[in-house]
C-alpha cells in the first residue's frame, strides 16, 4: 500500500529526509509540467519547482494535513511564478529593450513549419496571458484539474474559476486570430 502525502509530511516534520525525497519524486513531474506551461520555458519551470519544494520543506513544521498537499504545493509554485513575473515587469519598466533578436532557422517542410509556428505562437500567447487567467486555464485544460480543485488552490469561488477559464480562452483566440486567418506576417511586439 502506498504511503499518503500526509503520512510523508508527518515524517518530514520529524526530520525524515527520505520521506521528503519521496514527495519530491511523486510530485516533481506534474509540478514541472504545470510550471512549464505557465512559464513557457522548461528550464525556468524546473528552477521554480525546485524553489517550491524548498519552500514546502521549510513550511513542513506548520503544515496541517487536510488531504490537499498537491494544491498547497501548486499554490506555492504559482505564487513563486507570480512574484518572479512582478519582479521581471518592474525591471523591464526600469530599462529599455536592449536588443532585438530574430528567429531564423533552417527551412523545413511547409506544413511542419506552419504547425511549429502555431505551437510557438500558442506557447508565447499563453505565457503572456495574465496569471489570473493563465493558471486556471492551464490547470483545467492541460493538467485536467476540476474547477473545484482550482478554486481551492486559488482561494476563490468556482464561478470565478469558470469565468477566468472562459476569458483566458477568449484572449488566446483573439491573440491568435490574426495568425490563424493569415493576417499576421510579422511577430507581434511583446509588452
Amino acid at each position: 500500500m502506498q504511503v499518503t502525502d500526509g503520512e510523508l509530511m508527518t515524517r518530514v516534520r520529524e526530520g525524515d529526509r527520505q520521506a521528503f525525497a519521496l514527495l519530491v519524486e511523486r510530485h516533481k513531474g506534474p509540478l514541472v509540467g504545470y510550471l512549464s506551461r505557465l512559464a513557457g520555458d522548461r528550464e525556468r519551470a524546473e528552477d521554480l519547482a525546485q524553489e517550491a519544494f524548498v519552500r514546502l520543506f521549510q513550511a513542513a513544521g506548520g503544515y496541517r494535513e487536510e488531504g490537499r498537499l498537491t494544491p498547497y504545493l501548486f499554490r506555492i509554485a504559482t505564487n513563486l511564478l507570480r512574484s518572479e513575473e512582478r519582479r521581471r515587469r518592474r525591471w523591464q519598466a526600469l530599462r529599455p529593450l536592449l536588443s532585438r533578436n530574430g528567429n531564423g532557422g533552417p527551412p523545413v517542410a511547409q506544413e511542419r513549419l506552419l504547425q511549429g509556428e502555431l505551437h510557438r505562437r500558442l506557447r508565447h500567447e499563453l505565457a503572456h496571458l495574465p496569471l489570473h487567467f493563465r493558471v486556471p486555464l492551464v490547470l483545467f485544460e492541460v493538467e485536467d484539474w476540476t474547477q473545484a480543485d482550482i478554486a481551492r488552490l486559488l482561494g476563490c469561488r468556482e464561478g470565478t474559476v469558470k469565468s477566468r477559464i472562459h476569458r483566458g480562452r477568449q484572449r488566446l483566440r483573439q491573440a491568435l486570430a490574426p495568425y490563424l486567418h493569415g493576417e499576421d506576417h510579422a511577430p507581434r511586439p511583446t509588452a
